[in-house]
């Protein structure tokens, strides 16, 4: 993808009617069908039956683990997370998770190689450096971890709990990636949002990845925060270019205070209005590309060399819950509160509640409390939405011959519709294939709804989203 090549098409997106027709609410469609189809008559034996299919498929694992704990709150966060400075909170939940991790092992056969791990949060790098390490040998116990030049394992980190030699121990447990968040450079902006960092606390971070030879380190930028304008963006691209990242996660914050009670602390007056945080967006996507970053879609930028790049131009690209991922043959298991399984043809989430789900692992119970088993239907739909986010193309003919469908005959009611996005610019169609344009990367989620079955009975339903722009 030549995306620099193509700046001056999307500057030209920097117009009010564009946002009027696209800047609809939609799914970030991590899954499909999303979490919204979840529901609690999924049973503990739909899960036993989709691990024994797992099984028998001989897949590689990708594994999750949740660790929700933070030391303080940042005002716009919208993850699951628990605020405390109980050192008994933590251990108690760490007791918890290693049930889990035992119990969970069980159901997977031994020798099935795990090609990829990340732990999330909160703040992973909150807990101790003896309970990660506690943790890990745990994890490396019941599952078949490994070697670091074969597997990807992630980590993310708040900078503000990490120091170099911290960063040192992580790479010698065996984490090879790491993900900072930084978000934003500009310091009235970190204090509005409650996360005050300074550059030279990442550039000494840097520093040490480097030392450490991390093969990879991400950083987490968010645009549309309070007080952010095109300018005071671009000198915070300026300073990450400076640093240099493998990759860029440019997140578009979504202000819901309605269900996230810590946003309504962010002064609302100085959020930028739609329009602006569309030229925030171009302007920042343009320099990244400019400096050479490859655009990965929806929020992402790698570098040329970077596996997430090299993946998507081999066709490999993946998309789960946890972002862009180059593994696409892999079942994800999810470890720890709130977290998400895709394993065979199913989707299975653990409980949100860190309380339940506490009890739940202390009575040796399963922690599954929702779930899907997707339909046939349900994995063409995903075949469609998945190929669009990750590799920026359709290609109808590959549809067919992997679901055995026709696909004009399938897609009827919704050809109409994407050939309406072929005439406005957001894909072309040449030799049976759809790709998706610059103008329509910025709104490929408004595309993929486009074969989202279940979205009209949601929006009706009153679901809330975030919005697409």
């Amino acid at each position: 993808m030549h995306l620099v090549k193509e700046n001056s098409e999307m500057d030209s997106l920097w117009d009010s009617e564009f946002i009027r027709r696209h800047d609809v609410a939609g799914p970030r469609y991590t899954s499909y069908p999303t979490a919204l189809q979840f529901h609690e008559e999924f049973t503990h034996q739909d899960y036993l039956d989709a691990a024994a299919r797992s099984n028998a498929s001989r897949m590689p694992l990708s594994l999750y683990i949740h660790l929700p704990f933070c030391a303080s709150l940042c005002y716009y966060c919208a993850c699951n997370k628990v605020i405390t400075q109980s050192d008994e909170k933590k251990r108690f939940y760490l007791d918890a998770l290693i049930k889990e991790i035992r119990m969970k092992s069980a159901d997977f056969d031994s020798g099935r190689p795990v090609y990829q791990m990340h732990w999330g949060g909160g703040t992973p790098t909150y807990f101790s450096e003896a309970e990660l390490t506690e943790l890990w040998f745990e994890v490396g116990r019941h599952f078949h971890l490994v070697d670091a030049e074969r597997g990807e394992y992630s980590i993310e980190i708040d900078p503000r709990t990490m120091t170099p030699d911290k960063l040192g121990l992580l790479k010698g447990l065996g984490f090879n990636r790491i993900s900072l968040g930084i978000q934003d450079f500009d310091q009235r902006v970190q204090e509005a949002i409650n996360r005050v960092q300074s550059y030279r606390q990442i550039e000494e971070l840097m520093d040490a990845s480097r030392n450490y030879h991390f093969r990879s380190v991400n950083f987490d930028l968010i645009y549309g925060l309070p007080y952010q304008s095109v300018a005071s963006v671009r000198t915070t691209i300026e300073q990450v270019i400076e640093l240099s990242p493998d990759r860029i996660s440019l997140f578009n914050y979504a202000h819901l205070p309605q269900r996230f009670k810590s946003q309504g602390l962010l002064p609302e007056e100085a959020l930028p209005p739609a329009e602006e945080k569309l030229q925030i967006l171009c302007a920042a996507s343009n320099q990244l590309l400019e400096a050479g970053y490859v655009y990965i879609g929806m929020d992402h930028f790698a570098k040329p060399t970077d596996e997430l790049a090299l993946a998507q131009a081999a066709g490999r690209l993946h998309r789960n819950f946890q972002g862009y991922t180059t593994f696409k043959d892999a079942d994800l298991v999810g470890l720890g509160v709130s977290s998400i399984s895709l394993i065979n043809n199913v989707y299975c989430q653990n409980t949100k509640s860190i309380t339940e789900y506490q009890g739940l692992m202390e009575a040796g119970s399963s922690p599954i409390t929702a779930g899907v088993v997707l339909s046939t239907d349900d994995e063409i739909r995903r075949g469609v939405i998945m190929s669009l986010l990750c590799q920026n193309w359709l290609v109808p003919s590959q549809i067919e011959e992997q679901f055995g469908i026709v696909f004009n005959e399938y897609f009827r009611n919704e050809i109409m519709e994407l050939n309406g996005f072929v005439q406005e610019g957001l894909l072309t169609h040449q030799g049976g294939v759809y790709h998706v344009t610059p103008k329509g990367r910025l709104v490929v989620r408004k595309i993929c709804m486009l074969f989202d079955i279940y979205l009209p009975q949601h929006m009706k339903d009153g679901a809330r989203f975030s919005r697409v722009l």
